[in-house]
């Protein structure tokens, strides 16, 4: 890679409604049942031999509550009920989740990622805070009360930076909640541990390597100072994403790191395989930036990480599926993955919602 190809950010951008695609939430009606959203599919067809996971109900959650936020279709109110409730029957006896689930509702394990921990929370912190029904808001409740002991056990950093977000939604809620602030303050400051052990020289990151969801984990520092006033966070959040924008931005376009080896610190970057929640970590980090800041420079940078999925990107290709609403599983070498499953199509209908909320 040439270093002219690097970061290259043409401000502004902007983006207007009628650019977007119009609401189509037939692949994730059919993707989902009375059970949940099914993980996978084959080509725009359910796989049901995959089953299900708490990590794309989670998502499909916080995508109903949004949805239902901006009011503009009624079908989210009617799906968001079976997400909570798949997230409430793999709740464990302690507190804890399980992740996987076949079709047939049979588990295939005891215990979930501490990864699909943090995603859960994450959502359940938003339905707590902007949940449509003061019902659904007391389940959101019930259940993140009950995870809750398990927050200060986490070690894998993006369950600790989406749980962060979690609490964040909840404070605003049950604001103010010292003692949920303090253990942000707590999580927060193992994140900045983590910074501080990892960066090195030009190397300004929480990890040794760039892979998956990147931009999360500065969103989580976003989170963090906004409810504890922390300058550091704020610090490191912005420090680390301009380290993160200098790696995935090439000729004003978005370049995810590809997960087909990563970014390490000698210099290899990933060009392929493209994943949509990376796009989406970035739309998400850039409206909390926004709405913390009030630059104009995020919403460019928001649209840029959003017309990802609708073509500006390495091949030219709409990951988006215009006739069926939904989007594919990746950008590889020779193209687009064809399958349309929950994580990819959720990336996209989350970064619509953002942007659309900003128009």
């Amino acid at each position: 890679m040439e270093t002219e190809d690097i970061l290259l950010l043409a401000e502004p951008v902007v983006i207007t409604r009628a650019e977007m695609p119009a609401l189509n939430l037939k692949h994730l009606q059919k993707l989902t049942d009375n059970t949940g959203i099914i993980q996978h599919a084959l080509f725009d067809i359910p796989n049901r031999k995959e089953g299900y996971c708490i990590d794309d109900n989670a998502r499909a959650l916080l995508w109903a509550v949004w949805a239902c936020k901006n009011k503009k279709d009624q079908t989210a109110a009617l799906m968001l009920p079976v997400y909570l409730s798949f997230i409430h029957y793999m709740q464990t006896d302690d507190g804890f989740f399980r992740n996987f689930l076949s079709y047939s509702r049979t588990s295939t394990e005891e215990r979930g990622s501490e990864d699909s921990f943090g995603r859960t929370i994450m959502a359940l912190g938003y339905l707590i805070n902007e949940g449509p029904s003061n019902a659904l808001v007391r389940t959101g409740q019930e259940i993140f009360s009950k995870a809750y002991p398990h927050v200060n056990e986490l070690t894998s950093i993006r369950g600790i930076a989406n749980t962060i977000i979690g609490i964040c939604q909840f404070i605003k809620y049950h604001y103010p909640d010292d003692r949920k602030r303090n253990m942000v303050t707590g999580m927060s400051d193992k994140m900045t541990r983590m910074y501080k052990n990892n960066k090195n020289g030009d190397w300004h990151w929480f990890e040794p390597v760039l892979t998956y969801d990147n931009a999360i984990l500065p969103l989580a520092l976003l989170n963090a100072y906004e409810v504890t006033q922390k300058e550091e966070y704020l610090t490191i959040a912005l420090e680390s994403m301009h380290f993160l924008e200098s790696k995935v931005f090439y000729n004003d376009i978005l370049r995810p790191i590809g997960n087909d080896g990563w970014c390490s610190q000698d210099g290899h970057i990933a060009q392929f395989d493209q994943q949509g929640i990376d796009a989406m970590a970035m739309v998400l980090y850039y409206q909390q930036a926004y709405r913390l800041t009030g630059d104009p420079i995020y919403l460019s940078r928001m649209y840029k990480s959003y017309r990802w999925f609708l073509g500006d990107n390495d091949k030219g290709l709409s990951l988006y599926d215009f006739s069926t609403g939904g989007c594919a599983d990746g950008l590889h070498s020779e193209g687009i993955n064809l399958n349309q499953g929950a994580e990819s199509t959720l990336a996209y209908w989350l970064s619509h919602e953002v942007v659309a909320s900003t128009l």
